[in-house]
């Protein structure tokens, strides 16, 4: 406008910054997980450092497969992220500690397990009835979901092993190997920081299970850390786009279009539960109905599951890669079984529906039931199945 033309020059300034704000953000995530598959390996070399009595005693209740549910569940409501639980899991397998079959309850319970999330912020509308009942519905269809799809297929796989001989089969159709080791080109990239790590604790006397304990501290410090940035800078990055396009796909009808976005979003922020409680306020406030956030939240489940794919790089065996894959099966076959038929997808819809107007009746049921499903029943479980 003047003759410096300042203000003409300002617009495309902060374009630039805008843009190199979103290229740094990129990048930071790029050495974040780097970082996160850094951590998967040295909690793979902790849990190998510990010793073959100190492993077989800490992880003999995950035999029972109930039990196993229930680690699984425990363990992602404390950690509050079915990403880091996956993840360490993904580790074990991958360290030969813990089997395939021993692997997948565990998988399952964390799937239900991340659904506490958005259970806990739909608890943030009890003082308005009529939202909170809208946002304990959009809640719970989750959970019922999650519990139907273990309550059939858990039973159907250890009877059948139908997941895990699928995921195997996919893993060494990948890998080009049917058993033993690969070589992971991302394992040989993030074995150095480990290397420099075991020295320095080495050099300070740190030996045996001693070692792997420290190995262990810091392989999940490392993971819960990469993730929670990860998810801060990619929500970062999507956030202004997110609840724009959640409303546009389902202004359209939703279906498939919304499974779709809710798997890409999820992706996207490295988090179901960011993508699931993004729906709940806008539930509660009428925005979307019940029935439109379905089928969002079902393409969080599957989105969901990049994460124990992405671990699997860090390891050598390929049962790693075939228990990340068990994962995705997992909420593919959970879709496949209950959303094409009209009279299934229903149910726990149904169930959401009636869960809602109990707890609007009662809103003290709403606290009971997050505490008991979450914690006291799983809690109970383990302590039992030891």
């Amino acid at each position: 406008m003047n003759a410096r033309g300042t203000p003409a020059d300002r617009p495309s300034r902060d374009g630039a910054d805008g843009r190199g704000a979103v290229i740094a953000r990129a990048l930071l995530v790029i050495g974040l997980l780097y970082a996160f598959l850094v951590g998967v390996s040295l909690l793979e070399d902790g849990i190998v450092a510990l010793g073959p009595d100190v492993q077989d005693e800490m992880f003999r209740s995950v035999t029972n497969p109930l039990g196993g549910l229930f680690v699984g569940i425990l363990a992602t409501v404390l950690a509050q992220s079915s990403s880091v639980t996956t993840a360490t899991i993904v580790g074990l397998v991958g360290s030969g500690l813990l089997g395939v079959e021993d692997a997948v309850p565990m998988i399952m319970g964390a799937n239900i397990g991340t659904t506490v999330t958005n259970t806990l912020a739909s608890l943030g509308h009890l003082r308005r009835p009529q939202e909170f009942k809208a946002a304990f519905a959009a809640a719970t269809v989750h959970d019922f979901f999650n519990v139907l799809s273990v309550i059939v297929l858990l039973p159907l796989e250890l009877a059948t092993g139908v997941l895990s001989r699928v995921a195997e089969s996919l893993s060494s159709a990948l890998l080009g190997t049917g058993g033993g080791e690969f070589e992971s080109p991302i394992k040989q990239a993030v074995s150095a920081p480990a290397e420099v790590i075991e020295s320095v604790l080495t050099g300070v006397g740190a030996t045996g299970p001693l070692l792997g304990v420290l190995f262990l501290v810091a392989g999940l410090a490392l993971i819960f850390t990469a993730l929670a940035f990860i998810t801060k800078n990619m929500r970062a990055l999507v956030a202004d786009r997110m609840e724009r396009t959640i409303n546009d796909v389902l202004s359209r009808g939703g279906g498939i279009a919304a499974l779709a976005a809710g798997a890409v979003i999820t992706v996207a922020v490295q988090s179901s539960s960011i993508t699931t409680s993004v729906l709940i306020p806008l539930a509660a406030s009428g925005i979307l109905s019940l029935r439109n956030t379905y089928p969002v939240t079902l393409g969080a489940n599957v989105g969901t599951t990049v994460t124990a794919l992405l671990a699997s790089l860090a390891t050598d065996r390929p049962e790693a890669l075939t228990v990340a894959l068990v994962h995705t099966a997992f909420n593919l076959a959970g879709i496949a079984l209950f959303y094409p038929v009209p009279a299934l997808r229903d149910i726990p819809i149904r169930l959401a529906e009636r869960g809602s107007e109990l707890a609007a009746a009662s809103r003290r049921l709403a606290v009971v039931y997050t505490i008991g499903i979450f914690i006291l029943v799983p809690l109970a479980g383990v302590l039992l199945l030891r």
